[in-house]
């Protein structure tokens, strides 16, 4: 540790790195920002870590293994990412030493962990509805993947429905950006849009919403969300990526396919991590998916922008995960 360091909390480091990059990201990125710092805290104050200064490359390292317990490698690398940049910005205010952020390593992705290849493949997506279908109709896992995998909105989307946004006379339903009532979209007002689902879709949100087992929640905003937690409330982000994770496992609508059984898996259980299942699939992996089976099934790629409120470009470099020879059927059905 340099002798030229300032002494600095680990929460009033978290609170001015914060004010300094407040104004210059989005909403959307800075509640990103401020939830993955928020887990570091969470570390420091279990490792009574009262001074950013005695931060080193060893404690880094415990720090990375202590979080990859719960999350995914794609996410982790996320988090980490967050936590580099604080680091930077501490060793220009003198707070850490120059250079330690370089030695917060995350761990290698698998392969393809972070291209187009992390998609909810179509045949599982119909496996695990039919299963829903069948068993568990109307539940809330069942209208969440329903909704997910019929429209390809993001989990902010989806967290923001209220009761009063579903239109049966369309079967749509409505997605509006509500800061001020405290929901948001990451595109803002442009992200506001009617969805279209169909008679058959519509059903399931609707037998959701008539459940006797959903909570009946009002916000303290007057509204009524759609999708309802059992402690009463609106359900976070975080809390649809592990209701999602969870529905998904594959052992959940049919048999382990990593022969796994329920008291060996480290996936399962009241004291397991849904994230570490090699075949967990995550909202934007469904998105992903949706998109796909959209474009495999001759939507323009223009409806599909639209629908899922994603730009051409966007569309093509990080949601297209088409093969090339799915992409010439397309086009084949397509031409004079």
């Amino acid at each position: 540790m340099s002798d030229d360091l300032q002494p600095l909390s680990p929460e009033e480091g978290v609170d001015r790195f914060l004010r300094h990059h407040r104004p210059s990201v989005r909403d959307t990125s800075f509640r990103n920002a401020k939830h993955r710092l928020s887990v570091f805290l969470e570390w420091c104050d279990e490792r009574d870590i009262e001074n950013l200064n005695t931060l080193d490359g060893r404690e880094l390292a415990d720090f990375v293994d202590w979080r990859r317990a719960d999350v995914a490698p794609i996410t982790l690398q996320k988090q980490l990412s967050s936590v580099r940049q604080a680091l930077r910005w501490w060793a220009d205010i003198e707070a850490v030493d120059e250079g330690v952020a370089e030695k917060l390593h995350a761990p290698d992705l698998p392969d393809g962990a972070q291209s187009k290849d992390v998609f909810l493949d179509a045949q599982r997506a119909k496996t695990a509805l039919e299963y829903f279908d069948r068993h568990h109709y109307g539940s809330r896992d069942h209208a969440l993947i329903a909704l997910l995998w019929r429209t390809g909105m993001r989990r902010s989307a989806a967290q923001s429905i209220d009761v009063d946004d579903l239109e049966p006379d369309d079967h749509a339903v409505r997605v509006e950006h509500r800061p001020e009532t405290g929901t948001t979209l990451k595109n803002g007002d442009d992200g506001n849009r009617w969805v279209y689902l169909g008679p058959k879709w519509f059903a399931v949100l609707t037998a959701y919403r008539d459940n006797p087992d959903r909570p009946r929640v009002t916000d303290d905003h007057g509204r009524q969300p759609l999708f309802t937690t059992q402690q009463g409330t609106r359900p976070t982000g975080d809390t649809i990526y592990k209701w999602v994770v969870r529905a998904l496992h594959p052992c959940t609508y049919g048999e382990c396919p990593h022969d796994e059984t329920p008291r060996s898996c480290d996936a399962r259980g009241s004291d397991g991590h849904p994230a570490q299942c090699p075949s967990a699939r995550s909202p934007h992996a469904i998105r992903r998916g949706a998109i796909t089976h959209h474009l495999n099934q001759e939507t323009t790629p223009e409806i599909v922008s639209e629908r899922m409120d994603v730009s051409l470009e966007v569309l093509y470099e990080h949601y297209d995960a088409r093969t090339e020879r799915e992409k010439m059927e397309v086009r084949r059905e397509n031409l004079p």
